[in-house]
């Protein structure tokens, strides 16, 4: 009884054994089939080329950098940059150069982490992306305090830099900034409805960032899936002028030329860790969360016919906080840096001084 037990009868093993035996291959297979490819640091044998300045961070990563204004030593002002998704150290508020050297603005622009030429961090979070931000004035000697735009995406580091480095700003400018859908202080019924009416793959990227972000490089590059239109570019815009840049860009190879600069060492520690800590679980903190006003100005611009950040949310973030004076724009989209003389007013505003003053009062809506 105990032989046949242990065996069909004729030697071959059980088919409970069999069974176990390829459910074990089947998930070796799917282990190795979702697990990122290793990323191609700049500088690393086999890597992309350093070409850029770049500096040391804290745990011996380095960042680079692009310098614009007048000259560091000689400026009354020193602004950092925190570039968006699929950006890089060479974007800005595209302020005019005469604006900048009237108000003597030194701006410094950087490749997030895993971006462009600056190294992966895979332990990438909230706080990661303030500390970069601090490392990166102190080894340029920006001084005690200096100011900070942000646009779309990368103002997670905006609203992290507001939460645990306030002691170093002297103001910050928000463009857009990106929200999580399933942040704790956003009116759940709302939030769910403007969630539900982007397209079913910007949904189900969302999802697996928040739910299952180990999985997301797989399912982004499994044509059979749904997957995001913003990655892809496939997304139009309902902003007549975000809509004829995005068409121009990919007629013409600029989106693919600016996708291939900022995923040099692999999409999965740009793009998808990008999604990972934007979408994911920000158990850190919440913007609303933050509570008491900061020392310093807080502005955030946003456009009313934005397509990727609904402007209703926006409104309830900035009515909860209170002390960030907001600027809805009326008639704008989603890419602020594109629209004409916005940058100067981004610079104006957020300065003090005789042309850029900061004078609009917390909690203000104005127009464009």
């Amino acid at each position: 009884m105990a032989a046949a037990a242990a065996s069909t009868g004729n030697g071959s093993p059980p088919v409970g054994l069999l069974v176990l035996m390829v459910l074990a291959l089947a998930a070796g297979w799917f282990a190795n089939a979702v697990r990122p490819p290793t990323p191609t640091p700049c500088g690393a044998p086999g890597g992309p080329p350093v070409t850029a300045p770049r500096v040391r961070m804290r745990d011996g990563r380095f960042l680079a950098y692009a310098e614009s204004g007048v000259s560091r030593d000689g400026a009354r002002f020193k602004v950092v940059y925190s570039h968006g998704f699929s950006g890089s150290r060479m974007d800005s508020p595209r302020a005019s150069q005469a604006l900048l050297e009237e108000l003597g603005v030194y701006m410094v622009a950087f490749d997030r982490a895993g971006y462009g030429e600056s190294d992966p961090d895979p332990r990438r979070s909230l706080q990661s992306a303030a500390l970069d931000i601090q490392d990166l004035a102190d080894a340029l000697d920006l001084g005690d305090k200096f100011h900070l735009i942000c646009s779309s995406l990368g103002c997670h580091a905006g609203w992290a830099s507001v939460k645990y480095i306030p002691h170093r700003l002297a103001g910050v400018a928000m463009m857009a900034p990106v929200i999580n859908y399933r942040w704790s202080g956003l009116p759940r019924g709302l939030a769910r409805q403007l969630y539900r009416r982007q397209p079913l793959g910007d949904q189900w990227s969302l999802r697996v960032a928040y739910y299952a972000p180990w999985l997301l490089h797989w399912w982004m590059s499994q044509p059979w899936l749904p997957t995001s239109t913003v990655v892809s570019g496939s997304g139009s815009f309902p902003n007549a002028l975000d809509e004829k840049n995005r068409l121009m860009a990919l007629s013409t190879g600029m989106f693919q030329k600016r996708a291939q600069a900022a995923t040099q060492q692999g999409v999965q520690e740009s793009f998808y860790r990008d999604m990972a800590v934007m979408f994911g679980r920000w158990t850190e903190f919440e913007p609303t969360d933050l509570g008491e006003a900061p020392p310093f100005p807080v502005h955030l611009f946003q456009g009313d016919e934005d397509g990727v950040v609904p402007v209703q949310l926006q409104r309830h973030i900035c009515r909860r906080l209170g002390w960030v004076s907001y600027h809805e724009l009326a008639g704008v989209g989603h890419f602020l840096s594109a629209v004409p003389g916005l940058g100067d007013r981004i610079i104006s505003t957020l300065l003090p001084g005789p042309a850029g003053n900061s004078s609009t009062a917390a909690g203000s809506v104005c127009a464009y």
